[in-house]
């Protein structure tokens, strides 16, 4: 068996809680962040570099991560986003056959720390119980007061910018300049499904940072606006809510996913809330309150809209419903080209529920030209 001598490593949660385990390979360190956990059986490599999990320490419920490898075209960013890894039983051997090399390699490229042999079901148990909350995750196992003074320090992902961490530093573009659409496309944390979404439906994505204004965005001429995904709480992105505000005014086109999604309904004044443990996963139950029909969807998200301010809204209708909880999933405004869901039909794990999303933001489009 390789790494026999692996060192001993500890996840310590900011209410002192203790779950131990093992550093993975010949790793040694100490990373901060938020424990949350994802219950997706596959999707490993998406899952860390997507942006909206920065600053996140990812605890994966499948008891194998690593057994297929990794594969230089199954990223969502230019870098691994999570803060660090904990899983059960981590795979050194991996079996794919368009695999370009191991998860461990990957991690050693990336300096992403992470720790395995954790008993998993009693972790994700105790987060579902007790809610997120920041942790370490350390080989610096004889130090527990130290870790506690550090991770004592470490900001509340409530109320914490993150976009501008994760953004563009500068505009670019994607996709085919003769296109027959031009998309505006606001980075508050995008993830490349999303650019491959849309530019597969005959579109030319001008890309811009997180603090863009409408003007910015406007000087493209795009036919739409797009408000993307991204991590942290939406409630700092004031130049991100004005500039959705001005796009709505200006009776532009505008759809948005996740964050996005909370940033629109903010523009709209409903106010959003930390949840509990959040949704992470790839089998989410969404109700289309439009068609009456069921989705099953990939979620990533800590935060959610309110429903009663939304209800109350005379602009906004609810468009989609979370099964389990019944949070909002979608909403649409009544007399705007405008839309949003708090999912990911870009990431189709398996089902393609959503994808049609995509399709309805390109018929709004079309609409609003004629």
């Amino acid at each position: 068996m390789k790494y026999q001598t692996r060192k001993k490593a500890l996840i310590l949660l900011a209410d002192g809680t203790i779950f131990h385990g093992k550093a993975v390979g010949d790793a040694t360190g100490t990373a901060f962040g938020e424990v949350c956990f994802n219950t997706g059986m596959t999707g490993y490599q998406e899952i860390f570099t997507d942006p909206s999990y920065f600053g996140q320490i990812m605890v994966t419920t499948n008891a194998h991560i690593g057994n297929y490898g990794t594969n230089n075209e199954e990223v969502e960013s230019d870098s691994v986003k999570i803060a660090g890894l904990v899983c059960k039983n981590f795979s050194y051997d991996y079996s794919r056959v368009d695999a370009d090399g191991s998860l461990l390699d990957f991690l050693n490229e990336n300096k992403l720390f992470a720790i395995s042999d954790v008993d998993t079901r009693a972790l994700v148990g105790y987060i579902r119980d007790n809610g997120s909350m920041n942790a370490v995750m350390s080989t610096d196992v004889d130090n527990i007061e130290g870790l506690k003074e550090q991770l004592a320090k470490v900001p509340s992902m409530e109320g914490l910018e993150l976009s501008s961490k994760v953004s563009a530093k500068e505009p670019y573009f994607y996709g085919d300049e003769n296109a027959t659409y031009k998309i505006a496309a606001l980075d508050i944390g995008i993830k490349k499904n999303i650019l491959r979404n849309l530019a597969k439906r005959d579109a030319y994505i001008k890309v811009f940072p997180y603090n863009a204004t409408y003007e910015d965005l406007k000087a493209f001429n795009p036919d739409g606006y797009f408000i993307s995904n991204g991590p942290g709480d939406p409630e700092p992105l004031t130049v991100a809510i004005q500039t959705a505000k001005d796009i709505i005014a200006n009776n532009n086109t505008l759809f948005g996913i996740c964050l996005g999604h909370q940033v629109i309904a903010i523009a709209n004044g409903v106010s959003t809330y930390k949840m509990h443990n959040g949704h992470r996963g790839i089998n989410h139950p969404v109700m289309n309150l439009l068609t009456g029909k069921g989705e099953i969807t990939s979620q990533n998200h800590g935060f959610a809209i309110n429903r009663e301010e939304t209800e109350a809204n005379s602009e906004l209708e609810i468009t989609h419903t979370h099964l389990n909880d019944h949070t909002v999933a979608g909403i649409r405004m009544k007399n705007k080209n405008v839309f949003s869901v708090q999912y990911h039909p870009e990431a189709s794990p398996g089902p393609h529920d959503s994808n049609y999303l995509f399709d309805d933001f390109f018929e709004l489009i079309k609409n609003n030209q004629n």
